[in-house]
């Protein structure tokens, strides 16, 4: 069986997603490949030879793979200016090169003229002419090597981000088109999420002809069970084997590891985790760090130079066993805003363990929003979390949400006034505009039609109650939040294209 992560995601660390697949499927003895068709299709663009005329373009086209060198090495992560200046340039190679596709290409997104992923129809008609997808010269010949070379007939791709379905579907096309009587597997977490919107009833599957099974959420027990092969866990250790000969666009390998499914508080307002169903499964602690260790251990040539903890929030228990133990490497995830975080000699151990940034879901800075949305967040605590980890030296990144039904300009600017007081201790900022997820419960009252037009769309357009349109919230970020002369040099410090994967490796010292 292949597996097969495609484009378009951030090329800098290996998926997830398919490394427990492949650690489920090796403890049961099935014999497992994987593809990481997103960096190598990635690659292919960018050792294209093609020169284009005009100077900026040239100039990124003749240095890009300089560029590459470099983002793979450390020294470009202590000099801002000259990484956005390799991001920007390998990234303008990647649009020029799939532009006459009527595509554009960059580092993290995949957009289309014509083609909607929102729309089946769209993803169907992806499928029908695979031939028009940039990445098609490459994954033609990269799939037929594959499967002509290990006679593999099951063919499974992980699909998690829009980016990646218009190219996924292609992929789809071209093997059904080339190859007859393969089993197609389509899982991941946009699938999960398509198939638990209320458009999706039971057993519809608008690709048949091209995908033979469809599974939602984790796919190791549906993926063992369609081979006919009871699941002897619920957890399996991921194997990253296929991935470590790979040159990620990182200092070195990235390892990304989930300690849980689901989310241990699961009632927030709008979390899918939640209206989808996912239960909390944590691994057990001991089990947890032994594997950890064994995969942080993995040589010295490809030892990690960073551990991604990709929990939607880690556990107090998960953060304690990292504190006495620790990952052996720098290590990252997401954190709820929760009372432990401010304790300093606690913060102080996650630091000597080798945590170097935490990721903060705080939303707000209205106590009223954030009590409506059912963060179970108090303000005070969050400001005396934000004062703690800055004293211990662990790096944030703030994750802030505007327009949501509760807030109005008011409550906006008690966030602008909170996140200015809290400026110092902040090290980067995601600011974003809540959409409506068409499955949440708040849909009824509010929605009013869809927000992108197609039938796989997981989002609803909405009447706001207090009139804060997405109009007036985006000339109030552009306009004066982010303006402002305390957040502005925070804004400025987001790595372009890479965002939160990239951070950490600005914190000084990286491993040496």
């Amino acid at each position: 069986m292949i597996l097969i992560y495609p484009p378009v995601a951030k090329p800098c660390e290996p998926p997830a997603g398919i490394a427990r697949l492949l650690g489920a499927l090796k403890a049961h003895g099935i014999k497992g490949s994987a593809v990481d068709a997103n960096l190598e299709g990635m690659l292919y663009l960018l050792h294209q030879t093609q020169y284009p005329s005009d100077t900026w373009t040239y100039r990124a086209f003749r240095k890009r793979l300089d560029h590459l060198i470099s983002l793979r090495g450390r020294g470009i992560y202590g000099q801002p200016g000259q990484y956005r200046r390799a991001v920007g340039d390998v990234n303008r190679v990647l649009e020029q090169s799939s532009a006459d596709q009527g595509a554009i290409v960059s580092l993290s997104n995949y957009r289309h003229s014509k083609l909607s992923p929102v729309k089946s129809s769209d993803l169907v008609r992806a499928a029908g002419s695979p031939e028009e997808n940039p990445f098609y010269p490459y994954f033609k010949s990269r799939l037929k090597e594959s499967i002509e070379s290990a006679g593999h007939r099951q063919i499974g791709f992980s699909l998690n981000y829009l980016s990646q379905a218009l190219c996924t579907f292609a992929m789809i096309g071209f093997l059904k088109k080339t190859y007859a009587g393969l089993t197609i597997y389509l899982g991941g977490g946009l699938v999960t999420s398509w198939m638990s919107s209320p458009g999706w009833s039971n057993g519809r599957n608008p690709f048949a002809g091209l995908v033979d099974h469809m599974i939602a959420g984790p796919g190791e027990r549906p993926l063992l069970s369609l081979r006919g092969v009871d699941a002897l866990q619920e957890h399996y250790k991921p194997d990253y084997s296929p991935f470590l000969s790979n040159e990620y666009m990182a200092p070195g390998l990235i390892l990304p590891y989930s300690a849980s499914d689901g989310c241990y508080w699961s009632k927030c307002r709008f979390c899918p985790e939640s209206v989808e169903g996912n239960p909390y499964r944590p691994i057990p602690a001991g089990q947890m760090q032994s594997e950890i260790d064994d995969l942080c251990g993995c040589g010295e040539k490809k030892r990690p130079v960073l551990v991604h903890v990709l929990d939607n929030a880690m556990s107090k228990s998960f953060m304690k066993s990292m504190s006495c133990v620790g990952a052996g490497t720098p290590w990252y995830g997401f954190a709820r805003v929760e009372e432990p975080l401010a304790d300093p000699s606690f913060c102080e151990s996650l630091r000597l363990s080798g945590c170097v940034m935490l990721k903060l879901g705080i939303e707000s800075g209205d106590q009223g929003v954030l009590d409506r949305m059912q963060k179970g967040t108090n303000l005070e605590t969050v400001s005396r979390v934000l004062k703690t980890l800055a004293e211990a030296g662990i790096a944030t990144y703030v994750y802030l949400i505007f327009g949501t039904p509760y807030e109005s300009e008011y409550e906006a600017e008690k966030t602008l006034d909170f996140t200015v007081r809290h400026s110092s201790e902040i090290g980067f900022l995601n600011l974003a505009l809540f959409n409506m997820p068409i499955n949440s419960p708040d849909a009824a009252a509010f929605g009013t039609g869809t927000f992108y037009e197609g039938d796989l769309s997981l989002y609803t357009e909405f009447g706001h109650p207090k009139g804060w349109t997405r109009k007036r919230v985006k000339r109030f970020l552009e306009g004066t939040f982010k303006r402002h002369p305390a957040i502005a040099p925070i804004i400025r410090r987001e790595p372009p294209f890479f965002t939160s994967n990239h951070a950490p490796l600005f914190k000084k010292p990286l491993p040496a």
